[in-house]
């Protein structure tokens, strides 16, 4: 769990600090830790730059094993409660309900590793298959051993977690092997308190059965949301498909746009410029037209003088 600081304010807060540099993936982790050190330590706080500095860089597996942690909040408290819940029955089941369980905790755990990847993929980070086994086994581990779930509560994963060999067994007696129980030692009770021992019996068989109900309905619930986030993985994918293509359509348009664009400020220069040529041939044609008009207004003139003297000639 998050704490709270002690100075107040998101960006003081070293717990605040620490899980915004492990949601950092290791490529950037060095750089990221070193500049949040530093901001630390220019504001005065040389302990927390201390702290973040001893941080260390988390496998890619890790990272990724934090990240869905942090992603998916609501699926990774119900895969903790799944954990204690089958630690819990493991301790009661006998051979067949143990195999049962192994088959839906495998199913789970392949479940939220695919999340895990596919949460890495859009980061930018694709997983390798050792990287995945190494989630798988991270995550196997947090549903069979206490420690390994708190650790990756934290979301501050520096390594894979390796799991136990198998769950643990009922306290106060030896382990015994897989599919196996111990035989039960002879009735050396009374004939009364036998039939108060089977009693018992069957009210611990009732309530294994209800343990393994729990069990089986929280596997049921972490499957459907498995399978809604696989769901929702696809939409995205479709999603970021359709608007890739419509980027691309846009911009054939846009460049086609553009092209007629240009195209049309040719043809209006073109039209600008017969326009002018078209202004100096009118003006040419203007100032032709006025001399023409005063010559035949001269020559008007002369005509009728010389009329005026033939008549007077007469």
């Amino acid at each position: 769990m998050r704490r709270k600081g002690e100075r107040g304010g998101a960006g003081q807060d070293p717990e605040a600090v620490l899980d915004l540099l492990y949601g950092t993936p290791p490529a950037d982790f060095v750089a990221r830790r070193e500049e949040l050190a530093a901001a630390a330590k220019a504001a005065g706080r040389a302990e927390d730059a201390r702290r973040i500095r001893a941080a260390r860089r988390p496998t890619l597996a890790a990272w990724a094993a934090n990240l869905l942690l942090r992603s998916r909040p609501e699926e990774s408290e119900r895969f903790l409660e799944l954990g204690r819940a089958l630690r819990e029955a493991y301790q009661t089941l006998d051979a067949d309900g143990i195999k049962a369980l192994n088959e839906q905790r495998r199913t789970v755990v392949s479940a939220l590793t695919g999340q895990a990847a596919a949460l890495a993929q859009e980061a930018g980070h694709r997983l390798a298959d050792a990287a995945r086994q190494d989630v798988d086994t991270t995550l196997r581990a947090v549903l069979a051993d206490q420690d390994a779930a708190d650790q990756w509560a934290t979301g501050r994963l520096e390594s894979a977690l390796t799991p136990p060999s198998a769950f643990p067994q009922t306290t106060g007696a030896s382990p015994e092997p897989a599919g196996r129980r111990a035989a039960p030692p002879p009735p050396k009770t009374p004939p009364k308190d036998e039939l108060a021992d089977r009693r018992r019996k069957r009210e611990q068989e009732t309530e294994q059965r209800a343990q393994a109900a729990r069990a089986q309905a929280e596997l049921a619930r972490a499957r459907k949301a498995a399978e809604a986030a696989q769901r929702r993985l696809r939409d995205r994918r479709a999603a970021h498909a359709q608007t890739d293509e419509q980027r691309r359509q846009a911009r054939e348009h846009y460049d086609e746009a553009h092209r007629q664009v240009s195209d049309l400020e040719r043809e209006l220069q073109r039209a600008r410029d017969e326009l002018r040529k078209a202004e100096r041939a009118h003006r040419t044609a203007e100032e032709r037209h006025r001399t023409a008009a005063d010559a035949l207004t001269e020559a008007e003139r002369e005509a009728r003088e010389a009329a005026r003297t033939v008549e007077e000639l007469r």
